[in-house]
């Protein structure tokens, strides 16, 4: 696909992008498919299919929040959607992003594509749950095949019942998880058809409380 093709298929789901964001994302997926050849970033079946799978599918998060200044990403892993979104995020004055990442080697390499990219993404190699406390509550917390909806719930509690809002990439199931998690949890929700595959969603989170409270 050449860098014309891949700006128009960019424009399509993030009409404002430029075209230095989109040779920045060039240069990331070709950085991830040299690092896949040593560490497992993702599923191989999906690397044929990058550039649409998993970097198209993480940018259409960026419009539902384009004037967000402070992000988390949790669970980051191969940079889907974080390194992505610190992509779009180096034309926002001042804006940035956190990247949470427990497994030490993507970690690694999160951390060799924030700075080979240049973008405003700090990477933190620990559990979620160690981040409690030390990240000042953002405006927007993502996650992606990262876990269901109830524990998603419970990763992100002290910052979502802290002011943040919450765009949770899901599959197919979304439905059952909205439903199981609406018996322990409280929340308004937005439901954003994918732009990428039409049985996902992007599940927009506000005004999170436990149910008893």
């Amino acid at each position: 696909m050449s860098v014309d093709s891949r700006f128009e298929s960019l424009r399509s789901v993030v009409p404002s992008v430029s075209r230095e964001t989109t040779e920045r994302l060039i240069a990331f997926e070709a950085l991830f498919h040299k690092w896949s050849k040593a560490i497992n970033l993702a599923s191989p079946s999906t690397l044929v299919d990058l550039w649409n799978r998993h970097i198209l599918d993480s940018a259409q998060i960026f419009p539902l929040a384009s004037h967000a200044s402070h992000w988390l990403d949790l669970g980051s892993g191969g940079g889907f959607p974080g390194i992505v979104t610190a992509c779009f995020l180096k034309e926002v004055s001042g804006a940035s992003i956190d990247l949470v990442e427990s497994a030490g080697k993507k970690a690694a390499f999160l951390r060799t594509a924030t700075g080979h990219l240049d973008v405003p993404a700090r990477v933190h190699s620990a559990r979620i749950e160690a981040m409690w406390g030390k990240i000042e509550t953002p405006e927007i917390v993502t996650a992606r095949a990262l876990a269901s909806l109830n524990d998603l719930f419970r990763l992100a509690e002290p910052w979502l019942t802290s002011g943040s809002r919450a765009l949770f990439q899901k599959g197919r199931d979304y439905q059952r998880e909205i439903d199981e998690s609406r018996v322990g949890w409280s929340f308004d929700l937005v439901q954003h058809q994918s732009a990428i595959d039409p049985a996902s969603v992007i599940l927009e989170i506000s005004n999170l409380r436990r149910a008893a409270d």
